[in-house]
């Protein structure tokens, strides 16, 4: 990671596929961002980031994704040039991979707006990063945010 100092912490939570359980998720996402150093703004999007696509497990996930626990993995990655903070979110819903979800057109009227169908445009503005595999029966989203320390 260049020269000079370099630190990288993981940490990992487990969740029942519950509305009750994402909240608890994002409540632990947001403290255990900011006890790493993370900037407010940047733990602010990587949280509204989570509940969006724990929201979308649950809701599109199939009978798999609410018998087995959802996964989150945390991990930030600080040196003295730039910060990053992943969250992997892995949950054994239906594969889906939400990259190759051609992004909306913006309605131009209030006709052609249609309600839903938004928390994959606000996870893609919301991440500076965004990665999708399924292996071993799971999804694995991954998703980020990247900063420069003060100086």
């Amino acid at each position: 990671m260049g020269n000079g100092f370099s630190a990288s912490l993981a940490e990992e939570f487990a969740i029942g596929a519950t509305a009750v359980e994402a909240r608890r998720a994002s409540d632990w996402l947001e403290a255990a961002l900011l006890q790493r150093g993370v900037p407010q703004a940047q733990a602010a999007r990587l949280t509204l980031c989570a509940l969006e696509v724990l929201a979308n497990v649950l809701a599109h996930g199939g009978k798999a994704a609410h018998e087995a626990p959802i996964g989150l993995l945390l991990e930030v990655i600080l040196d003295t040039h730039h910060g990053e903070a992943r969250v992997t979110v892995s949950d054994a819903g239906r594969a889906f991979d939400p990259l190759t979800v051609p992004e909306r057109a913006k309605p131009k009227t209030l006709d052609e707006a249609s309600p839903g169908g938004m928390g994959l445009a606000l996870i893609r503005r919301c991440a500076d990063l965004l990665h999708y595999r399924h292996e071993a029966g799971r999804n694995h989203l991954v998703f980020g945010a990247r900063w420069s320390p003060p100086r």
